[in-house]
């Protein structure tokens, strides 16, 4: 059974940095994609970044240029670094395998104030 926990949420003000941690146990990561994710309050999760086997990342707009996404296939982790936060990007963040495990972690909350 796979497991996702992620870890490194919290409250930041506006133009603030947070980096995110994501631990997979039950996968080799080194075989998958992996993702970054986050719901908002009131809103359906949405994909934020993705980052290929090989290390290739993809991001959504409204995060590129502000927001990392890298992997440790030997630690079987996954990392969101998040730079110049908006209150926008206040939610639940949560990370994957791709394709999914079909199951999801506690997800880590990160709030930016304004």
């Amino acid at each position: 059974q796979v497991q996702l926990v992620e870890s490194g949420g919290g409250l930041v003000q506006t133009g603030g940095s947070l980096k995110l941690s994501c631990v997979v146990s039950g996968r080799s990561i080194s075989s998958y994609g992996a993702a970054w994710y986050r719901q908002a309050p009131g809103k359906q999760r949405a994909l934020v970044a993705m980052i290929s086997t090989g290390g290739s990342p993809t991001y959504v707009d409204p995060v590129k240029g502000r927001f990392i996404i890298s992997r440790d296939n030997a630690k079987n982790m996954v990392y969101l670094h998040m730079n110049s936060l908006k209150p926008e990007d206040t939610a639940i963040y949560f990370c994957g395998t791709v394709p999914s495990a079909g199951s999801w972690g506690p997800g880590t909350q990160v709030t930016v104030s304004s």
